[in-house]
């Protein structure tokens, strides 16, 4: 299929290194909530460096919308995107995914990892449909949970956030550990959901396999 060309809405900051892009919608343009698509800044330097994001809009909205983590240290895309202003284009591809809600579960994302799974709260909640569903949230830092109140609004105490490189009241402190899974199963009906850097991802999917969990039970993205 032959990319689209959408212009820039707005852009906002989410946390102080993620971002907020809005943009017109293609006519026809379609996707699942959790899925992603291929995206490139429209100039003669970037446009054949194309990135995976995930749509964080909901598929009926008339927008599209990616949070996306940036890292200026790189000088790479993200980096290009911080210079975005409205009306500025992007080049999106079609959409793709294995993220797609299977009914009530567990998810567990670390970091930006987490981007997948708001389009699906965000439908859940639309839905009235949220009950059942928890989420296990890791980051390294308190300003590094993207878009915590949201979440926390959604899922209550059903939302479990661990930081990595913080000590907080309410709050669990080190990594998603073989321990906290075994706590948190026994609440979850039979559908889990993972997503986040491939070295946490590993060691979720390992912990998983130990504590018995079928891999027909795991719907995962890198």
């Amino acid at each position: 299929m032959e990319p689209y060309i959408v212009k820039v809405i707005a852009v906002d900051k989410v946390t102080h290194d993620t971002l907020k892009i809005s943009t017109e919608k293609p006519e026809g343009y379609s996707y699942i909530s959790g899925q992603a698509t291929e995206l490139a800044i429209n100039n003669a330097t970037w446009d054949n460096e194309k990135r995976p994001f995930t749509f964080t809009s909901l598929p009926d909205d008339n927008h599209l919308e990616f949070i996306v983590k940036t890292y200026p240290p790189h000088n790479g895309v993200t980096n290009e995107l911080l210079k975005l202003i409205p009306n500025d284009e992007l080049i999106i591809h079609d959409s793709w995914g294995a993220i797609t809600y299977k009914g009530p579960g567990l998810f567990i994302a670390g970091g930006a990892g987490v981007t997948p799974f708001v389009s699906i709260f965000r439908q859940l909640a639309k839905e009235n449909m949220l009950s059942g569903n928890r989420l296990i949230f890791a980051n390294k830092k308190k300003e590094d949970i993207i878009l915590e109140k949201e979440l926390k609004n959604y899922l209550g105490a059903e939302m479990i956030n661990i930081l990595s490189d913080e000590s907080l009241t309410g709050y669990r402190h080190g990594f998603i550990t073989q321990q906290i899974l075994r706590e948190m199963l026994p609440h979850y009906n039979e559908n889990l959901y993972v997503c986040g850097p491939p070295p946490m991802v590993d060691a979720v999917m390992q912990s998983l396999t130990n504590l018995g969990v079928s891999d027909k039970s795991v719907t995962v993205e890198l």
